[in-house]
Formats: C-alpha cells, structure tokens, sequence
C-alpha cells in the first residue's frame, strides 16, 4: 500500500519534510526514489561518504558504530518514519556510523547532492532540515541521558514501557520489535545483564516468553 503513493506524499509525514511547503517538497521528491531492502542487508558502512538520504517507512534499521579496537555496537534503532544521518548528508562528510536493516523495510532514497542544492537554494528547505536533524539530536541525547543517569532495569523498563500503545491501559502485551542480542547493546548491556534487567522487572510485573512481553 505504501508503495503506491508518491514520494511527496510518503515524505509528508516525516520531521522536517513536515515543515516544507508543497512546491519545495515536490522538487525534493522529484529526485528522490523507493527502495526496499530484505533483513540484514547493509545500506552504507562507517567512514564512506554519502550519496543519500535514507527516509525509513517500514521496517527496522540498526545504526552501528566501531571503537578503535575494531569493536562494534548498536548505536540506534530506527522505526518508521525516521530519516538519518541527516548532517552528514548535507555536509558532505563521511558516515560516523554504518547501517543495516533489521527487518525487510521500505525506504525513500533521495540523492544527496540534489537536496544539497536544494538546501542551499531555499532557506525554508535550510530550517526543516535542521528540524529534522534536532529530531535525531534530542533521540540520541535523551539515549545519552539514559545511560548516564538510569540502572539497567531503568533503561530496559523505560523502552517497554515506550513499546505500549496503550499507556493508560491495565495491561499489555506485545513482540520485541527487535532481537535481544540487538537489543542489549542498544540499551548498552552486555547479553548476561539484559537477561538480569528482565529478571529485575518481575518484580514489577513484567513477563517475558521469547520475544513476547506481557
């Protein structure tokens, strides 16, 4: 069904492209094309330059990052209308992170030199796009913040309790939109004390089977 629509309106959604008036997101969308990508696929790796902007309708992304010791973590996990790695895009610069889809997605792709031109020709296309990069901003500062401030069960309940649809309801019950093994170093665990987060919340009522929470 998404793949139907156009561009411009798949984009209307998204944080900043929110902010664009119609003849600006139409010349954006004009470059721009629908990509789809099968689970574990790499869409670009840390240090490359970029050639687009990915826009995520459907499915799950991981954002990765390297250490100098060659080891690798889960810097974010993006859902459905995110754009990412924005800066970089429009500065020219080289990805600090890699990217990867967690499970088959739908994305708009849109050429990064065409939105640069875009950018620097119209001071609107200038504020959203720094609209939607302090959307990136506030998601990984306040990702920063939980780990700073939070135990391990604080962070783990934090995100299930940012999983339910529902937050006045008396219960829920749903699926780990991702794997536990990526899970873990998202929230900055290692596996053994992901394990000991889920075992702390029982105590608060929380149930797991699998991947299902309950």
């Amino acid at each position: 069904r998404l793949a139907m629509q156009s561009i411009e309106t798949l984009l209307r959604p998204v944080p900043g492209f929110a902010q664009l008036d119609g003849d600006v997101l139409e010349r954006m969308s004009a470059a721009g094309s629908l990509a789809e990508a099968g689970a574990g696929e790499v869409l670009f790796e840390e240090g490359h330059l970029p050639d687009s902007l990915y826009v995520l309708l459907d499915g799950r992304v991981s954002l990765t990052g390297t250490a100098p010791d060659a080891t690798s973590t889960v810097i974010d996990i993006l859902g459905p209308s995110s754009s990412f790695v924005l800066a970089n895009v429009l500065t020219d610069e080289p990805y600090m992170v890699g990217a990867q889809t967690v499970t088959s997605s739908l994305m708009v792709r849109l050429p990064a030199r065409p939105m640069r031109a875009l950018v620097e020709e119209e001071p609107a296309a200038a504020m959203a796009m720094v609209r939607a990069m302090s959307a990136e901003l506030s998601e990984l500062t306040r990702q920063v913040v939980d780990l700073k401030v939070r135990v391990a069960a604080q962070r783990l309940g934090t995100y299930l309790l940012s999983l339910v649809e529902e937050p006045t309801a008396p219960q829920a019950d749903f699926r780990l939109p991702v794997s536990k093994g990526l899970l873990a170093p998202w929230l900055g665990y290692r596996a053994e004390n992901l394990s000991r987060a889920f075992t702390a919340l029982r105590a608060y009522g929380v149930e797991t089977h699998g991947s299902r929470v309950t």
